[in-house]
This record gives C-alpha cells, sequence and structure tokens, in this order.
C-alpha cells in the first residue's frame, strides 16, 4: 500500500465580515448572522479533529478586514489551538482582505502547530509523521491589499523549490495560494497550465467564493471557497475539501459543508392556486424542499412567485407580499425570507385578445415578431443602453429572451389594468 496523507482544505472565513440589510429586516436574525461565521470556523477545526487528518491548510482571508477585531484574532487563535491539542499542524497564508501587512503586528500570538506563508516570496514548510518527511509544502500571500494584477503570485512555489530550500523530498507536494487563477483575472491571477508544471500534487487555492475542482475525478488545483455565505449571493451549501493523496492512485477531495446558516433562492409557481393560503403554504413547501438539500437546519432565502395566477393583481396591491412574508417568518423559526418578489402574470386569452384586433392585439403581433428575431432584440437594447451612454451588460445580453418576455407581460398588465381595484 502506498503512502498517503489527508488533510482539509479551507479558504474564505472572514471572520468579522458584516451582515447588511438584515438588520432593517430582523434585529434576531441579524443577530443570527453575525454568529454564523465563527461557528462555521469551529466546524472547519472540528470536522479536522473528528476526521484526525494529518495537517489544515487554509488558503487566505481568515478575517474580512485588515483591521480584525481582538475577539476576531483571538477566535482564530483558540481554534489553532484545539487544532494543536489534537496534534493537528495549520499552514496558512494572509489574502486580500487580511494582507501580509496588516499581521505583523497581530493581536495574539498563534500556538507552534500554527505556520503562516510569507507574502513579500514564496516559502516552504515541510510535513512529517513520525519522523517520516510526507509533505512538502509551499505558497505565498498577499503582500498589501493593492497586489499587482500583473504579478504572478505563484512564482517561485514549486516542488523544486521546496525541495531546495527545505533540504528534503516528500512523496507529496501542497500549494497554498490566494489567488484569482483564470477565473478572476484581477486579483493575483495565474496561469493553470504554469500549476501544472510545477510538480505539486495539489494546489489548494482561496479567493473564489464557490467550491470548484479543476478535475473533480483527480483534482489539482482546486478552490473550496467560503465557509459561510454571507448575503443572498452566495446560495448554496458553503465549506471545505477533505482531501486525500495517495500514491498510485488519483486524488479525491470530498467537499464537507460548514454553513450554519444556508442561503437559497427559490422560484415558486403558484399557476393555478386560489388563495394567499395556498400560496404561503407551498412556498413553505418549497423551503422544506429546498432545506432538505441544504445539509443545514437554518435557511435564508428570496423567494420569488411565477405563473399565471387570477392572484396576480391582489399581489400587487400595498402591503399584501409583505404581509404573506411575515406569515412565512412566523410559521417556522428557522427559516427566514428576506424577500419575497412577484413575477407573476394576469392570465390572459391571447386568441381572445387577437380576435378582438384592439391595440393590445397589434402589440402582440410585434412582441411575437420581435421575440421570433433575437439579433434584433439585442440590437434594439444595446440602442437604449447606447443612448444613456452605456454599454449592454453581458449578463443583461444573455437573458435578453427572459427580459423580453416580462417586458410584455408588463405592458399587456398596464394595458387591460390587472391591478385589484377593490
Amino acid at each position: 500500500m502506498g503512502r498517503k496523507i489527508t488533510f482539509i482544505h479551507a479558504a474564505d472565513v472572514h471572520l468579522g465580515a458584516p451582515f447588511r440589510g438584515l438588520r432593517a429586516l430582523s434585529e434576531a436574525w441579524a443577530d443570527r448572522m453575525l454568529r454564523a461565521i465563527p461557528e462555521a470556523f469551529d466546524r472547519v477545526i472540528e470536522a479536522a479533529i473528528d476526521r484526525a487528518v494529518d495537517f489544515v491548510v487554509i488558503a487566505g482571508d481568515i478575517f474580512d478586514t485588515s483591521r480584525g477585531s481582538y475577539a476576531d484574532y483571538v477566535h482564530f487563535a483558540k481554534g489553532c489551538r484545539r487544532l494543536q491539542r489534537a496534534g493537528i499542524p495549520v499552514y496558512f497564508c494572509t489574502g486580500n482582505h487580511d494582507p501580509y501587512t496588516s499581521w505583523q503586528g497581530r493581536m495574539v500570538d498563534l500556538p507552534d502547530n500554527a505556520h503562516m506563508f510569507s507574502a513579500d516570496k514564496p516559502s516552504f514548510f515541510l510535513y512529517e509523521r513520525g519522523g517520516e518527511p510526507l509533505a512538502l509544502l509551499g505558497g505565498r500571500g498577499y503582500y498589501n491589499q493593492t497586489w499587482s494584477h500583473t504579478e504572478d503570485i505563484s512564482a517561485g512555489v514549486s516542488r523544486e523549490a521546496a525541495e531546495e530550500a527545505l533540504g528534503a523530498t516528500a512523496p507529496f507536494a501542497v500549494g497554498v495560494l490566494h489567488t484569482g487563477l483564470h477565473l478572476d483575472r484581477l486579483k493575483a491571477p495565474c496561469d493553470p497550465n504554469a500549476l501544472y508544471a510545477r510538480g505539486v500534487d495539489y494546489w489548494a487555492c482561496g479567493h473564489v467564493h464557490m467550491p470548484w475542482q479543476d478535475m473533480p475525478e483527480n483534482p489539482h488545483i482546486a478552490f473550496s471557497g467560503v465557509v459561510q455565505g454571507r448575503d443572498i449571493k452566495e446560495t448554496g451549501p458553503r465549506g471545505v475539501w477533505h482531501v486525500t493523496l495517495e500514491e498510485g492512485l488519483p486524488n479525491t477531495a470530498e467537499f464537507i459543508p460548514t454553513a450554519s446558516v444556508v442561503w437559497e433562492r427559490l422560484t415558486v409557481d403558484v399557476s393555478g392556486l386560489e388563495s394567499l393560503t395556498a400560496v404561503q403554504e407551498k412556498i413553505m413547501r418549497e423551503e422544506f424542499r429546498a432545506n432538505g438539500d441544504a445539509h443545514c437546519e437554518e435557511m435564508v432565502t428570496r423567494v420569488t412567485l411565477t405563473g399565471a395566477t387570477p392572484l396576480h393583481g391582489l399581489l400587487q396591491r400595498p402591503g399584501v407580499l409583505e404581509d404573506v412574508r411575515a406569515g412565512l417568518n412566523h410559521g417556522y423559526s428557522v427559516f427566514f425570507c428576506d424577500a419575497l418578489v412577484d413575477a407573476t402574470t394576469q392570465p390572459l386569452d391571447r386568441d381572445a385578445l387577437l380576435r378582438e384586433g384592439l391595440f393590445p392585439a397589434v402589440f402582440m403581433q410585434a412582441a411575437d415578431a420581435l421575440h421570433g428575431d433575437e439579433l434584433a432584440e439585442r440590437a434594439l437594447l444595446q440602442d437604449e443602453f447606447l443612448k444613456l451612454g452605456m454599454t449592454l451588460p453581458s449578463s443583461t445580453e444573455r437573458s435578453v429572451g427572459e427580459l423580453s418576455q416580462g417586458a410584455e407581460h408588463l405592458v399587456l398588465d398596464m394595458l387591460l389594468g390587472s391591478g385589484d381595484a377593490s
């Protein structure tokens, strides 16, 4: 049997990150989210101890700011000491949020098992088990928050450089970087092909907040993502990789969820529903369904209602959506809906409208002709943006068909006066 090591690859903890916006909606949930990131970091430590890994790597942005609070530093040091008692070393680099210059005057002393990679140049550590060298670790952190995107942060990090610096060889080599790789070319980017050529078995990267692997069946470059989603843009399970490197076998990386609260976007089709009570009940069912896949009990959701429904006019009345949202949040305390969005439409008998031959019919015929020519739709939208001195965003360009359909429904709503006047 070949030699083997296992380790936790974490990154982007962001201790001390604020949760903007929730305070105005719910004091209780704002306070809950402030506890979520420290709890997620604790789960990282627990995962390492429970699985008795050889070591932990954290690829930058342990703190959310270069001026982290004393309490955040203490929390990080406490986690390192828990690892020390379990005989697990931790190797970490700094990121663009917590650059090396801010660590030089850190508020607490870290235990001897905590090893920081340098930022002004590459640095290296040797992991041994029972006196046997098993892993060369090389990395480099952010020196300050204004790192030039033209400088390769990975330069000089290689198996050969580690062997020369440490005067030792080992069966495995692990690189640790806070980099945008090719996914974010504004934050210390580097070429994946250059990393492949360095003789390193696994590159543990930070900065990209989504879990990502170059080759899931045999990962050599990976991002673990944030350990705790911080807003509705960071939906779904968040966590770390449990990495296994074994001689003669492909690399493996198992995802371990660590978030104590997950964020989810839900789209709920309310077509055919006849009451707001039915709408609320269906949303709740969808929340439970989503939560079953979330690996986490507590959840913040943003819900968009869709479908052609006779409730459309009622949903547009002032205060109705907020009342439904309040009912949801009162119904189940570990789910919180931060926003309820109405994207429903009024049921339309298009054939009847076309037969009438009035202005709605003329409008629908023009819209149908435009829908059949996506290039014309895109050109029309681009022209409107240019009139405002702006270019058409790529995200908008990709969804031009969906936007066009939405605009048609909006105009027809206005023409037909579908709002509930009662």
